[in-house]
């Protein structure tokens, strides 16, 4: 909300006492009138409501909107005006998330958790990220209250959010039409500074208009495939931003879940924003789905940093003001927008404007106090979410944790690749006996494993395990999803895995980083079940999988495999070769953290012997001038050693729950 309903009786009282110079602007504004606006996004909050993790039970003060809604009431104390957005990826991400989705759904008159603790923040829009989509089309139409004319959802209008939803390229294959309001209008009203200096309010309109990633379509081709269309980010721009103009918006707004990438325009890029902040028309740009921090001035080592026409320092994409907040409620976005009017319309001051992020715990300090309202709104869902995952499924006696899984630790890998093989071959065995000789290997990769973080790594202690164990090992609600393909496809599906790898120089006596920190850890898939392997990280990208045998045969370029993966990978996710959606066997209708669940369930025990010493990979030996190092948690040297990881020594502290490591390619 630009000027809330209590600061503008009292800026009103003030006026009509004498107490300030001010007055009503009925008409347009006088040429030379000045307005400064803090535009405040929130993205890919993924359902981090609470400050909460709930796979680890434990408090994280590092996260959540009842952090982030502090900062957004600071800077609402900053600004005379502000308006609140949200770039998406907001319904799914947390037990919390799944527990309402999959376990006990709301009922039509009731609200999800996070768009109850949404509404207390006085959202004025949002758009659709990806992730809405996975819990299908009738879950997704019930609880954003937008009733969906496709294939599978009843026409029903229950209850959503208070604040209005806008995507302009996503459509109903059954009638064209947009599946929510590709935009709309916002008209508020704002305080103003005239040419002579005094303060005035007038009325601004602003347009808002939302995008997702085209590629959901391969992403949640189950949910979508024959039930909606999409079109390319900069294509539904140019075709809708012309009517927001037309109606009358003074200012067009794009929240876009998605982020900027250079390379070539094509209608299904995924992150379109260096291109859609060319469209004419388009004012400001609220930008998500990348989990990263835009403008990140102090950050040398930013992708951002040396893009063209990207200005890093200040917020600009190709001169458009933009920010992107991070996520999990992490941070916020701010744009300070300044605005001035001169020819008939508001124009943006460029010098003037400028954006940043604000982070819940800012670098150095302590994190933010919750707000606490919101802990009070959804207490009895978090409550329930809790005492859900809670619920016993089994017992291991070592533990599964992620934190040295680029030195080859498979712990919290092994576990979720025998549950997926086992599925698989029961399932084809009674299904497909047609594929009955195929060999079948399975594929899984260390969803946390430090992007965000010290406390960003799967971490599943010895002992009992619980719901949350399983979630803690498969982060995402995937569904279980196999492809043939042939011992080539193996090993180019290997070989773009081991991108998450920089080419080490064995004659470089500097310091050398192992891991490639822009390529993210989903993608570093492990296929296991038989397969064995060595990636030789001195080779360039795509010649660096060594002796890949299959139960000790070497793998033959033609040999048959069945690849169980997820709905994401199988239908193209990562852009992985030979995985378009094209030669999946089989798209289950289950859950691959259900199929972990129902394994460790009938199994009972987990034990070492049999989950826990699968080290199926190794990096081929290489003697190094220098030190090759990568990043993990602290004081986490002794569970490397307890899984036979003894290449790896401890270098450095790091003072923010961080250690640099050294490890022996040698060895």
């Amino acid at each position: 909300m630009i000027l809330p309903a209590m600061k503008r009786i009292a800026f009103l009282l003030a006026c009509t006492l004498g107490l300030a110079a001010c007055a009503t602007v009925s008409q347009r504004p006088a040429d030379g009138t000045r307005a400064q606006i803090g535009v405040l996004e929130t993205t890919d909050l993924h359902s981090n409501v609470m400050s909460y993790d709930y796979y680890k039970l434990a408090p994280d003060a590092t996260l959540g909107l009842e952090r982030a809604a502090t900062l957004i009431e600071q800077a609402r104390k900053e600004f005379a005006n502000t308006l609140l957005f949200d770039a998406g990826d907001t319904i799914q991400g947390t037990a919390l998330a799944d527990y309402q989705a999959l376990v006990n759904k709301p009922a039509c008159d009731q609200e999800l958790a996070i768009y109850k603790a949404m509404d207390t923040l006085h959202y004025d829009a949002g758009t659709i990220g990806n992730h809405e989509f996975n819990y299908g089309l009738p879950f997704l139409s019930q609880v954003t209250g937008t009733p969906f004319d496709t294939t599978d959802v009843p026409v029903e209008h229950c209850k959503g959010p208070d604040y209005p939803l806008v995507l302009a390229n996503v459509f109903s294959a059954r009638t064209g039409k947009p599946l929510f309001a590709p935009w709309k209008i916002l008209d508020r009203r704002i305080r103003v500074r005239t040419p002579d200096g005094s303060m005035r309010e007038a009325t601004i309109r602003i347009g808002v208009i939302g995008f997702t990633p085209p590629p959901i379509m391969e992403w949640d081709k189950r949910n979508l495939e024959g039930k909606v269309t999409v079109m390319g980010v900069v294509d539904a721009a140019k075709k809708y931003v012309p009517q927001v103009r037309a109606a009358g918006a003074d200012i067009v707004i794009a929240i876009v879940h998605g982020g900027v990438n250079t390379s070539p325009y094509t209608t299904d890029m995924e992150n379109a924003d260096w291109y859609l902040a060319q469209v004419p028309g388009i004012d400001v740009m609220l930008m998500g789905h990348s989990h990263q921090v835009f403008p990140d001035p102090h950050n040398p080592k930013s992708r951002y940093a040396h893009m063209r026409d990207v200005d890093n320092q200040r917020g600009f994409v190709n001169g458009v003001p933009a920010v992107m907040g991070d996520y999990f409620g992490k941070a916020i976005g701010v744009i300070d927008l300044h605005l001035t009017y001169a020819g008939g319309q508001w124009q943006v001051d460029k010098e003037a404007t400028h954006a940043q992020v604000r982070l819940v715990e800012p670098r150095g300090e302590k994190p933010v106090a919750p707000d606490e309202q919101i802990a009070q709104i959804v207490a009895p869902e978090h409550a329930a979410t809790i005492a859900y995952v809670k619920t016993p499924i089994g017992r291991s006696d070592f533990a599964m944790t992620t934190y040295f899984v680029a030195a080859g630790d498979t712990t919290a890998l092994s576990l979720v690749n025998a549950a997926q093989h086992d599925y698989v071959e029961k399932y084809i065995k009674a299904n497909l006996p047609q594929y009955a000789d195929v060999p079948v290997l399975s594929a899984a990769a260390p969803f946390k494993a430090g992007f965000g973080g010290p406390n960003d790594y799967t971490d599943v202690a010895a002992g009992p395990m619980a719901i949350n164990n399983a979630a803690d090992l498969y982060l995402y609600p995937n569904t279980l999803t196999a492809v043939k393909i042939d011992g080539a496809g193996v090993k180019a599906w290997l070989e773009k895995s081991a991108q998450w790898f920089n080419r080490i120089d064995p004659h470089d006596a500097q310091p050398q980083e192992l891991v490639n920190r822009r390529f993210p850890t989903y993608n570093f898939d492990v296929i296991q079940s038989g397969l064995t392997y060595a990636i030789d990280v001195t080779k360039p990208a795509g010649q660096r999988i060594e002796d890949l045998r299959y139960r000790g045969q070497p793998v033959k370029p033609d040999a048959p495999f069945i690849v169980v993966t997820n709905n994401y990978r199988a239908s193209g996710g990562g852009g992985f070769p030979g995985l378009d959606g094209s030669n999946i066997v089989l798209s289950a209708p289950d859950a691959n953290r259900d199929v972990l669940i129902d394994y460790v369930r009938a199994k009972r025990e987990i034990t070492r012997s049999l989950f826990g010493d699968m080290r199926n990979w190794h990096f081929a030996k290489t003697r190094t001038a220098g030190p090759v190092i990568f990043t993990s948690a602290a004081g986490k040297l002794d569970l490397a050693h307890a899984d036979g990881i003894d290449n790896v020594t401890l270098l450095k502290n790091n003072g923010d729950g961080t250690a640099t490591y050294a490890i022996d390619l040698s060895k």
